[in-house]
């Protein structure tokens, strides 16, 4: 997996109402992991949560020599995950970011560069609406403001998921103002990011997209300069072999073509 390379990894809750499937992915967590997954009080949320921990071990076991149920992670100082310290070494400098939803599953890996990843069901988009003048910068909602039904929730549900795959990049989560960085539309549908000095980054390090899948919307945040290369790789059912799935044509921004 070259520097440039972007996988994401998809995988689908529902496929663990087979209840066989469901232990096979039990039996590679951690007993920290098991432990949270008795205190799930719903069966579609232990659900999300066995298949999100099931999808991170396996797709990072595509990566180096270790077996899915060897993997353990810590977590940085705003909770963000990373691969823990006594497996690094063999772990060859991947970085992954993982995004769950009771319909779909997320596992983003690159090879070095910071990464983040949100996923949002369609569904949610209609929420999203209805809070974001809490979460979205004022030139967000300036250009928010004159769009209407459809159109005003899904340029909210595109705003919602950039902005929580930028902040998980940085590994700030909502420690991080969400209205000290701004994702602005241009002409053409080009999105420019932009970043107040108290954010303390400059938005020239990051390329970012977002697409649709099984209706959901998935926004990609990678510290990268050029423009990155993209793999999407589905494991459908749960632990069985992953197949490459086209997305149809994925658009880096900002735009840096001729």
């Amino acid at each position: 997996m070259n520097m440039n390379r972007i996988h994401l990894w998809m995988g689908y809750p529902d496929d663990l109402k087979d209840e066989a499937r469901a232990q096979s992915c039990v039996r590679l967590l951690s007993e920290d992991e098991r432990a949270r997954l008795e205190r799930f009080k719903f069966e579609r949320h232990r659900r999300e949560h066995l298949a999100t921990r099931a999808l991170e071990r396996s797709a990072l076991s595509a990566y180096a020599e270790i077996a899915p149920e060897v993997w353990r992670f810590e977590a940085g100082e705003h909770g963000r995950p990373s691969i823990a310290e006594a497996l690094a070494g063999r772990a060859a400098g991947l970085k992954f970011n993982l995004s769950n939803s009771l319909g779909l599953v997320v596992c983003a890996v690159s090879h070095g560069p910071e990464i983040g990843v949100d996923v949002e069901p369609y569904t949610r988009a209609k929420t999203i609406e209805e809070v974001a003048e809490r979460f979205f910068s004022e030139r967000e909602l300036e250009q928010l403001e004159p769009l209407r039904g459809q159109e005003r929730r899904e340029r909210g549900l595109t705003l919602w998921t950039l902005k929580e795959a930028y902040m998980k990049a940085r590994g700030m989560g909502m420690v991080l103002p969400t209205n000290l960085f701004s994702f602005v539309y241009e002409d053409r549908g080009e999105i420019r990011l932009e970043i107040d000095a108290g954010a303390g980054d400059e938005p020239e390090g990051w390329r970012f997209c977002t697409f649709d899948h099984a209706e959901h919307r998935i926004a990609l945040m990678v510290e990268s300069e050029g423009e990155p290369e993209l793999e999407v790789w589905e494991m459908q059912p749960m632990l069985s072999g992953a197949t490459l799935v086209n997305v149809g044509e994925v658009r880096w921004c900002p735009f840096r073509g001729s």
